[in-house]
């Protein structure tokens, strides 16, 4: 790719951008969010058509003017935000619009068939005929990589492939990499999760602004100088915690079970939190941990336990009941359970809030604005104005309007599950800040992670899950991947809170 320029209203995504991808290799593409990585992309897949600069493959300049164009030369793209068709089953979406034809029609016989060899290839343990909504977001991953390959690529591009699913599935992954490369695939790989660069690329190319910053090979290049080419200063400080050791629980839930007497993801989980602390829940994919607190949050139907907040038992049947306990909660996905893509980014960051500008019918636009001001400062937010689309801005971006909706309810207890999912270096310390000075103003985080380096660094405590369960908590002090990857593989009895 050469010279690629890219601009929307009020954004130049893209200026003269050069990227080059060998046969066979694993070519890292890296920068902060809205440096321009996903805009590229997504020229080569033919979503997005530039306004000046060539593409050539294999020497041949192409003209890439739509999907079918890029998937016509070998391009097969898998997006960071998944889209597959959750009422449809796994073949059903692996051949969707490239059905397979029987003489009677759709032969879905036959699509679930060879569906099943290709899963059953990657040992994934993945029946081809079950609905895609009933997978774990994991599990979908894994469906869309499965898909992607299935075209017979020769350029094959990961955009954040690793960012829900285990260090297992991982290193399932890595080695359909190592394979498909050996065939002479070339991947285009995005992440934002800097030590996997070792484990599987090559070579490294660096965004900046929707600017080329350069091109390295990642094993001749030190982990400190491409984060300094990615954010254009040094981040001195990347986790910003100042622990606490406070011992006044405000937040205490007792016996929280998910109430199926079949296939239950919470068994009886007890835990508290302290005034003023993070307190992080560590576990493998499918410990429960997000199925935990979406019991204590009102989104789980027949749920049981208790709650209590500030010594007083809480009767939380709802959401809505939730919140008003000042109680927020911003969600894993935040695709289908955290933002309106076809609304501004002024109405997603202040729907939680109506009320503070909503009376008699009477709308405060004035107020309604300067709330949304408020966090889009607080967040750092990139956005050419409040009225942009929030689908138009990047994936941490919207991770950061989506945080700052929830903190303009002004919770006293608030769970972020997977804050930094998707989310690039410098947007990362800066949230680890937010959450730090929030602390200090008195309000307790609960923090879902799967990033062993993010609940080491910022918790205060860490509860680790195994099947459903709490198998141990670990104080600060005493924090190591060792001690929390002992307690999430095997179910421990006792717990020291």
């Amino acid at each position: 790719m050469k010279k690629i320029s890219k601009s929307f209203p009020g954004v130049k995504a893209l200026t003269d951008v050069d990227f080059q991808l060998k046969a066979g290799e694993v070519h890292a593409l890296l920068g902060e969010n809205g440096a321009g990585k996903s805009t590229l992309i997504k020229v080569l897949g033919g979503i997005y058509i530039a306004e000046q600069g060539e593409i050539f493959i294999e020497g041949k300049p192409v003209s890439i003017q739509n999907v079918a164009d890029a998937r016509a030369n070998g391009i097969s793209i898998i997006h960071q935000e998944l889209v597959l068709v959750p009422h449809m089953t796994v073949a059903e979406n692996i051949y969707l619009g490239r059905e397979l034809m029987g003489p009677f029609g759709i032969d879905s016989i036959k699509m679930r068939r060879e569906s099943q060899k290709m899963l059953d290839q990657f040992n994934l343990g993945i029946d081809a005929g079950e609905l895609v909504g009933n997978l774990s977001i994991a599990q979908q991953q894994m469906v869309e990589i499965v898909k992607a390959i299935s075209f017979n690529c020769k350029i094959l591009v990961m955009d954040e492939p690793t960012s829900s699913i285990s260090d297992r599935e991982v290193e399932a992954l890595f080695d359909i990499m190592r394979g498909l490369t050996k065939q002479g695939v070339g991947i285009v790989y995005i992440s934002h999760k800097m030590s996997e660069l070792d484990e599987v690329c090559d070579r490294v190319t660096v965004l900046r602004d929707g600017f080329y910053v350069g091109t390295r090979v990642v094993k001749e290049t030190p982990r400190d100088e491409l984060i300094h080419m990615m954010v254009g200063r040094e981040l001195s400080a990347y986790y910003v915690r100042d622990h606490v050791d406070n011992t006044d629980v405000i937040f205490r839930c007792e016996h929280i079970d998910d109430g199926k007497s079949d296939k239950k993801r919470v068994k009886d989980v007890s835990f508290e939190v302290r005034q003023g602390e993070i307190v992080g829940f560590a576990g493998l994919v499918g410990a429960g941990r997000s199925e935990t607190m979406q019991c204590v949050f009102g989104l789980t139907p027949g749920s049981t336990g208790e709650v209590w907040l500030n010594g007083k038992k809480l009767t939380i049947k709802n959401a809505v009941d939730a919140m008003n306990a000042g109680i927020s909660l911003v969600p894993e996905n935040r695709k289908v359970e955290g933002l309106y893509h076809v609304q501004s980014v002024n109405f997603n960051s202040t729907i939680e809030v109506l009320k503070e500008f909503i009376k008699h019918l009477h709308v405060d636009s004035k107020k309604e604005r300067a709330i949304t001001q408020e966090f889009v400062d607080k967040m750092k937010t990139k956005t050419p104005s409040l009225d942009q689309t929030v689908t138009n801005l990047s994936g941490g971006n919207q991770q950061k309007v989506m945080i700052g909706r929830w903190l303009a309810t002004k919770p006293r207890i608030l769970i972020l599950d997977e804050p930094t999912r998707g989310v690039d270096v410098g947007a990362k310390a800066e949230i680890y800040d937010i959450m730090n000075e929030l602390t200090k103003q008195g309000v307790s985080i609960i923090m879902i992670s799967s990033e062993l380096p993010e609940i080491i660094n910022m918790s205060d405590r860490v509860y680790v899950m195994y099947d459903g369960r709490i198998t141990g908590c670990i104080n600060w002090q005493d924090l190591s991947q060792e001690a929390i990857m002992k307690l999430a593989t095997e179910e421990t009895a006792g717990v020291n809170n």
